[in-house]
């Protein structure tokens, strides 16, 4: 059995608060914990009303102090966005509060739109720093060196560092610096195959890892039946055709027929982006899950699920955690 963990972006549902959702995410976390789940991590986002984890330390923060055992991370740190001194010393302080449970898993893209990444950094004409800023960040994690700034806290923490991607530019980078790698497939999954391949035919073994370890994320709409499922899946589908018609808002209440909802070439968009996902009943779920596990062979899992409701949200991971547990 391999680990299995979660993704979370705070959703911010229709009808709810933003202080609903953080709610609703300590609960999550707990019960992720319970189940099993091995990490719990948080994504970075901007000027989004449908998702509330924006500050991703703070709330990574919050999640840990409320649990006990599970790993608590980002998917990710949008590197672009921060100094990596401040990340460092953000996340060494998280390590400090909470020894051997903080996970910072580093992405390149701004998270968000142009204007909102440019309030965010001030200055977007500037070359990519994404490799020099992740060495940048394993130096202030390591032993301090004579002469060289120090993250206080930070240094000796030694954060495990993640590459996120949806590319083969996070996989050969990952490969180059012999660091764990995470694949973005909830959302982007044409290269997965490709990027799977490149991170491990061109792993270098490094301090941080002697093996590749790969991990596939892996949108689940689990209900009591395939038909229920199906329901609970349109708000990922209607969520995400709004934000590719330019008008991103809070988590959709969930259709019967989402084909009424979506233009059919948009909803073959939503779908193909959505395919890496595993959808229904118990055993479908279950079925779909051990079919995505035997192809891409992956070292982890991490599952991600918008789902409206936030009990069936809960009911839709313990029936993955269980049929995870099963294989």
């Amino acid at each position: 059995m391999i680990p299995y963990s979660v993704l979370d972006l705070a959703p911010v549902p229709e009808g709810a608060t933003t202080s609903d959702a953080l709610a609703q995410t300590v609960t999550l976390a707990r019960h992720a914990e319970a189940l099993g789940f091995h990490r719990y991590w948080l994504a970075e986002h901007h000027a989004m009303p449908g998702i509330a984890s924006a500050a991703t330390a703070v709330l990574i923060g919050h999640v840990a102090a409320h649990t006990q055992r599970i790993r608590v991370g980002s998917g990710g740190i949008m590197l672009p966005n921060h100094a990596p001194l401040m990340v460092a010393e953000a996340f060494g302080t998280l390590a400090e509060l909470h020894p051997d449970r903080i996970d910072l898993g580093l992405g390149r893209a701004p998270g968000t739109d142009g204007r909102t990444a440019q309030a965010l950094r001030r200055n977007l004409d500037v070359t990519d720093n994404f490799p020099a800023d992740v060495l940048e960040l394993l130096r202030y994690f390591g032993e301090p060196e004579p002469g060289a700034i120090q993250a206080i806290p930070g240094q000796g923490t030694r954060v495990p560092l993640w590459i996120l991607g949806s590319s083969l530019y996070g996989a050969q980078l990952a490969a180059h610096f012999g660091l764990p790698y995470a694949f973005a497939s909830h959302f982007a999954p044409p290269a997965l195959e490709a990027a799977l391949a490149a991170y491990r035919q061109g792993f270098r073994p490094s301090a941080q890892l002697d093996r590749p370890r790969a991990m596939v994320a892996i949108n689940v709409f689990a209900g009591a039946d395939d038909a229920e499922g199906r329901y609970l899946r349109s708000s990922a589908q209607l969520a995400f055709a709004n934000l590719r018609l330019g008008r991103p808002g809070k988590l959709p209440r969930p259709v019967e027929d989402i084909s009424a909802h979506v233009d059919p070439g948009m909803l073959r968009t939503v779908d193909q982006a959505l395919s890496v996902s595993a959808t229904g009943g118990p055993e479908t779920v279950r079925r779909e899950l051990a079919a995505l596990l035997e192809r891409h062979r992956p070292d982890e899992v991490i599952l991600t699920g918008q789902i409206h409701d936030p009990a069936a949200r809960l009911r839709s991971f313990t029936i993955a955690a269980e049929a995870l547990a099963s294989l």
